[in-house]
């Protein structure tokens, strides 16, 4: 008899559209770091991403919810910026409550594997 081993059940969660992927790890990572800068230039670079990529990936994702999650602020004196709209901080939260719910399953799940 072989020793007891031990299983686990690995999850990544990304939501879909009629369009395809439109929301996983990634962009809200992007996200959470234009909430943290206040623009998609230093947010790109905390990511080691390059701009033209950050940038289309917040138009797509714009254009795709059904309402902006990211806004473009006109630059004054200390130049423009973005910022999180109320949808945008609402797609972080919605992503990690599902995504978290979607754990739990797979551990309480991973406590009857038998092979």
């Amino acid at each position: 008899m072989s020793e007891d081993k031990k299983y686990n059940i690995e999850v990544r969660v990304w939501i879909e559209e009629s369009e395809g992927p439109f929301l996983g790890i990634g962009k809200i990572w992007l996200l959470e770091n234009i909430k943290k800068t206040g623009s998609i230039t230093n947010a790109a670079k905390e990511m080691k991403m390059a701009y033209r990529q950050a940038w289309q990936l917040v138009e797509e994702m714009n254009k795709r919810a059904e309402s902006p999650l990211v806004e473009k602020l006109l630059g004054g004196k200390g130049g423009g910026g973005a910022r999180l709209t109320e949808a945008g901080e609402k797609a972080i939260t919605v992503f990690y409550e599902v995504e978290k719910r979607i754990k739990d399953f797979a551990i309480k799940e991973t406590q009857n594997l038998k092979f």
